[in-house]
């Protein structure tokens, strides 16, 4: 069975299927393994001095366990079954559009439900949005997560087989828990948050050009070209300055992280800044 094939399979299965929470419940997914084995990494090496040395070596360690685990899988004489079921797994279009539809629904229901679902799906301060903060918040996560969660993967899935989307997921797992700016991981997380940068560079760029089809926008690619780079991600900006214009909305802006307020611009400036649940079902 060809690469397109079993991606495509694959797309369809998450799409009907999503993540059950039948199987989960019974057995760690995927992700889960992932993440405790960065932590194990984390907990090792992230000591002493040369911690960007150490971060480097963690990554290596990260990619050979990812590439050779999918290799392996891969290998086994089934027509690419095992390889369909598992990029079915890391490919996440369903849960994405559940968790950000749970924030429009949410938000119906009352201010405080609406920021308690999206916390759900951002890292940001939430106790005091607004409405329309809670919905900008919710409209950035779709569309910097339809890059992360939907087309990297295929795309590292397409070019690369089973190894491509569980390297890329691997590496995407250690930025998320250590490719922060702090002080504990400004060096040992610097690693993981450069290759991040760099797997998801055409993933993203493409990304702005699937939204902007999806709503037949060339508004959405005016914006993606001219506001990309004004978000602090080299990537996030692209779906999220092609959603802004697609929708017709000002994304991104000033937000609070543990307290601290940033002066981060907006990207499409000129769009719509009060906005509600109705921007978030669009």
């Amino acid at each position: 069975m060809g690469t397109f094939t079993m991606a495509f399979v694959a797309v369809i299965l998450d799409r009907i299927f999503g993540e059950p929470d039948a199987l989960w419940d019974r057995a760690p997914h995927p992700t889960v393994a992932m993440g405790n084995l960065v932590n194990w990494l984390d907990e090792a090496l992230n000591r002493g001095g040369r911690r960007i040395a150490k971060g480097i070596l963690a990554c290596v360690v990260l990619v050979i366990v990812a590439g050779v685990t999918a290799r392996l899988i891969a290998w086994v004489p089934d027509f690419g079954l095992l390889e369909i079921l598992g990029a079915a797994v890391l490919i996440a279009q369903k849960s994405l559009v559940e968790h950000v539809r749970a924030v429009a629904d949410a938000l119906r229901q009352g201010l405080p439900q609406g920021r308690n679902a999206v916390s759900m799906i951002v890292g940001r301060d939430t106790g005091a949005m607004t409405e329309a903060e809670v919905s900008r918040a919710a409209i950035e996560s779709a569309a910097e997560n339809f890059s992360d969660g939907v087309v990297a993967p295929v795309f590292y899935f397409l070019i690369f087989g089973l190894p491509g989307i569980v390297i890329y997921k691997m590496i995407n797992t250690a930025d998320s828990m250590i490719g922060h700016r702090t002080p504990e991981y400004a060096e040992f997380g610097m690693a993981a948050a450069k290759l991040d940068d760099v797997l998801n560079w055409v993933p993203a760029r493409i990304s702005a050009g699937l939204i902007a089809a999806a709503f037949a926008s060339k508004a959405a690619l005016d914006v993606a070209f001219e506001d990309a780079d004004l978000h602090r991600s080299p990537n996030a900006g692209w779906p999220e300055a092609a959603m802004a214009g697609a929708l017709g909305v000002a994304l991104s802006g000033p937000r609070s992280y543990s307290g601290a307020k940033t002066d981060d611009p907006f990207v499409n400036a000129s769009g719509d800044r009060d906005i509600d649940e109705n921007a978030v079902d669009r």
